[in-house]
């Protein structure tokens, strides 16, 4: 008698991907970056390496320096262990959401309309999915992929990284050994503009710059007194007029190479004129619709004020008043923008840095530029890959400390009247099913021919 052949059944990424974003978002991993009030990611980290053991992974979960920030690793050797290893990363946390102000509950995972619905479905559940899909379709198949891949889950990138990225870094860096490339969040999607035919063109903007991320106090100090009485030394009339002079200053244009190689290659494509010299050169790039709230913000630093605090009953002037600025520095500007700065404060007025993480930035080219290309391409057949710098961060800025070369590649076919740049921390955030479908092939793609 011939014995039964157990077979291993091996789903395509392409039919678990939407269900998988769909259960990363009903788990409520919200960052407020204050750790009493954060949820943590280790009941989801668990989960992610459930799914990953199911297919045959050792996983490794750990907590990074504060119970319930849970990260994972899964590494999937390749076939040439000479090559420098690639790490695929992805955070599990999100940025709160006020479930009165959506039209789903963010944290539904909805499937309506075409869309995934809820908190992280672009913040980077969508990503994440992908990454669990192809991963499991990998090691069910048997596919053994020409680097060792390692795919990384990690806690705390909507604070900075603190118990996520940074701490890994810092006190694991073994988790990272061999790994010289690595791909994140927030590259690969799709920008559709008018062609200089008449038709559409379709590029993908490849991340491969972020600016640097400075998060400040700014503390002014006057004489303490009586709210009824004149008084000349005001540290809240001080701290407001600081916080509008930093608000409202402009600082000098300087494009980097990346910023410059997106310009050239929108106008190639769309006719577009974008004369770095023209005072409309703002103007110019809005022509590029919801992406240009981005692409304006790689131009120069920047500074946002985002928090004030004084002062603790109505009629006492306080001694001192405190704000809180969100400032984004390009790369090469950090020392002139302290300068900068400083001569905008005055006297009276002291800062101190709450964050401070670096820009980054590498070149537009190499195998793995080539790679994503390719995977596309094989998409869709009429893609362009464009390099752009990031307005925001990543958890790039922690891995390029170990001298990995770190690009965003997400893939995502968009359609085009999608603002795409407003659901980022926006209210109804949602991810196109079709989107994560294209994306999940070109990932697969991608990490078979890397």
């Amino acid at each position: 008698m011939v014995g039964k052949v157990a077979v291993t059944v091996c789903p395509d990424p392409v039919d678990e991907v939407v269900e998988l974003v769909s259960a990363l978002i009903r788990f409520d991993t919200s960052n407020t970056g204050e750790p009493e009030t954060t949820q943590g990611e280790a009941d989801c980290a668990r989960w992610v390496a459930a799914q990953l053991e199911a297919a045959g992974y050792q996983t490794e979960y750990l907590e990074s320096g504060a119970p319930g920030r849970g990260n994972v690793f899964a590494r999937l050797p390749g076939s040439d262990p000479s090559r420098g290893a690639l790490l695929i990363h992805g955070h599990l946390d999100v940025v709160p959401a006020e479930a009165a102000d959506w039209s789903v509950h963010p944290f539904s995972g909805a499937v309506e309309d075409g869309y995934v619905w809820g908190r992280g479905a672009v913040d980077m559940k969508d990503m994440v999915g992908m990454m669990i899909a192809v991963a499991r379709h990998l090691k069910q198949a048997g596919i053994v992929p020409p680097r060792d891949l390692v795919f990384a889950f990690v806690a705390d990138e909507e604070a900075g990284g603190k118990y996520g990225s940074q701490w890994l870094v810092e006190h694991r860096p073994d988790l990272f050994d061999g790994i010289t490339e690595a791909i994140g969040e927030v590259g690969g999607f799709s920008l559709t503009l008018p062609g200089r035919d008449g038709g559409e063109r379709r590029l993908y903007a490849i991340e491969t710059a972020e600016k640097g991320i400075r998060w400040m106090r700014v503390t002014a100090r006057g004489t303490a007194g009586h709210g009824s009485m004149a008084h000349d030394d005001n540290a809240v009339t001080l701290l407001a007029e600081t916080v509008a002079r930093l608000g409202r200053h402009r600082f000098p244009l300087v494009l980097r190479e990346s910023v410059l190689q997106f310009l050239a290659a929108v106008s190639e494509e769309t006719g577009y004129t974008f004369d770095p010299e023209s005072p409309d050169l703002e103007g110019a790039i809005d022509k590029l619709g919801s992406v240009a709230r981005i692409v304006k913000a790689t131009l120069r630093d920047t500074i946002n004020p985002t928090m004030l605090k004084a002062g603790y009953k109505a009629n006492v002037i306080p001694a001192s008043a405190e704000a809180v600025l969100d400032c984004r520095v390009l790369p090469g500007r950090e020392a002139a923008f302290e300068a900068e700065i400083d001569a905008l404060l005055g006297p009276d007025v002291t800062r101190e840095w709450v964050t401070e993480q670096p820009p980054y930035e590498t070149s537009f080219d190499g195998d793995l530029v080539d790679a994503m290309n390719a995977a596309l391409l094989a998409a869709d057949p009429d893609a362009r890959i464009v390099p752009y710098m990031l307005s925001g961060g990543t958890d790039a800025k922690a891995f390029a400390r170990l001298g990995i070369r770190c690009f965003g590649f997400t893939p995502l076919r968009l359609p085009p009247d999608l603002d795409f740049a407003a659901l980022f921390h926006g209210v109804d955030e949602r991810v196109p099913v079709d989107a994560l479908k294209f994306g999940t092939r070109v990932l697969h793609h991608f990490l078979t021919h890397c």
